[in-house]
């Protein structure tokens, strides 16, 4: 019994000098947008118990988001029977009775703060639709009016902007690096309880299918979110921005472990649109796609089993002059795979008109690559 005593002496304080060693230097001064450089410490640090701990990685990212409350106001429910002159004579109501058109609400979200000098915030479209008034509230209780610089409600990302300045704000990451079994917390306002913090790992990429009529390409988390969550940040193990908290998947009514993420990439291109345009300016390629099944694939003979299969492509279009034609099947755009008719809508969604994109074509048996320019709409 002894000896197996020392045995776990000797590996625990083994593994405690590993940790120690690998979490040494990491930390680095928390970044505000007054200049200063470098990234968030690496999540996993060594606390004063010896215990592990993210809490220096939060202490960093979270004054950079916010509360954000809405009011708003919507039609009231009416009763139509007290637009009935005989019924409203039998229950004695006056005849100056005037129903109430509509009546006002408060919603509440989150936010993150991308750019502290400007006081931009990121949000979803969701949290301040048909708002009359924000609210932004930061962690220490202090609260801003906030103004609307731009929403777009086909990848749900808005973006305000308070007048104040030299505020935290979290760093952008790169989102198509992410991998399935990477470290995220999820950092946000569930239920109005106040600033929360939830961790996970990213348990899929490239989610489709929850708004149809959407550009999709949501990272699936299983760090919980809830109510009150959306808008929030999702956070990599060095606190950098990695997507907006935006919905759940949620049979029971709460979190299941399944959530959703519009990736940071999107979420910046779409921002830099908002800020500069007021509105998303999306263009065209020509080109009408459908998904490929094993069923299309075997039918057709064809040695791919993902892609997008052309079924119409609109007379001189960027894609008719570049001659793509009916039952071609796009397997890659600028070097990347394409899973779906929809992962390549949305790639295609997020260029600026008069972007240049490569799209790889598997035609009558042969791969060729062709070149395009997005043009408007």
């Amino acid at each position: 019994m002894r000896a197996k005593s020392d045995f776990w002496t000797i590996f625990t304080s083994t593994l405690l000098l590993v940790v120690v060693a690998g979490c040494a230097g990491s930390s680095t001064p928390a970044r505000r947008a007054s200049g200063a450089s470098g990234a968030p410490a690496a999540a996993w640090t060594v606390g004063s118990e010896g215990t592990l701990t993210i809490a220096p990685m939060l202490a960093e990212v979270t004054p950079a988001v916010v509360n954000i409350s809405v009011r708003s106001r919507v039609a009231a429910e009416s009763n139509p029977l007290l637009g009935d002159p005989f019924f409203r004579r039998f229950f004695g109501v006056p005849e100056e009775y005037e129903e109430i058109p509509e009546r006002e609400v408060v919603s509440a979200g989150s936010g993150v703060i991308v750019d502290g000098e400007a006081g931009t915030i990121l949000t979803n479209h969701h949290v301040i639709e048909d708002a009359d008034e924000i609210r932004v509230t930061f962690q220490d209780g202090r609260w801003f009016a906030a103004d609307l610089i731009g929403s777009d409600p086909e990848t749900d990302v808005a973006v305000l902007a308070i007048d104040a300045s030299s505020l935290h704000q979290v760093q952008f990451a790169d989102s198509d690096r992410l991998q399935v079994g990477d470290f995220v917390a999820a950092i946000g306002n569930p239920f109005g309880l106040g600033q929360t913090v939830t961790t996970g790992i990213v348990s899929a990429l490239g989610r489709t299918g929850l708004t149809p009529d959407g550009y999709e390409d949501f990272i699936q988390t299983d760090a919980s979110i809830n109510p009150g969550n959306s808008g929030g940040a999702l956070v990599d193990s060095r606190g950098r921005l990695v997507g907006l908290n935006s919905a759940i998947f949620a049979p029971a009514g709460g979190n299941v472990g399944i959530g959703f993420a519009v990736p940071s990439n999107m979420a910046r291109n779409v921002m830099r649109q908002l800020v500069e345009h007021g509105d998303v300016r999306r263009g065209r390629v020509g080109l009408l796609v459908q998904t490929l099944t094993p069923e299309l694939a075997d039918a057709m003979d064809l040695p791919h089993e993902a892609g997008a299969l052309v079924s119409q492509v609109a007379p001189e279009s960027p894609a008719g002059r570049a001659g793509i034609v009916r039952g071609d099947l796009i397997v890659a755009m600028d070097g990347l795979p394409i899973r779906s008719s929809a992962d390549l809508r949305t790639r295609i969604g997020m260029l600026a008109i008069g972007s240049p994109l490569e799209l790889t074509i598997l035609h009558e048996g042969a791969a060729r690559r062709v070149r395009l320019q997005v043009v408007a709409r």
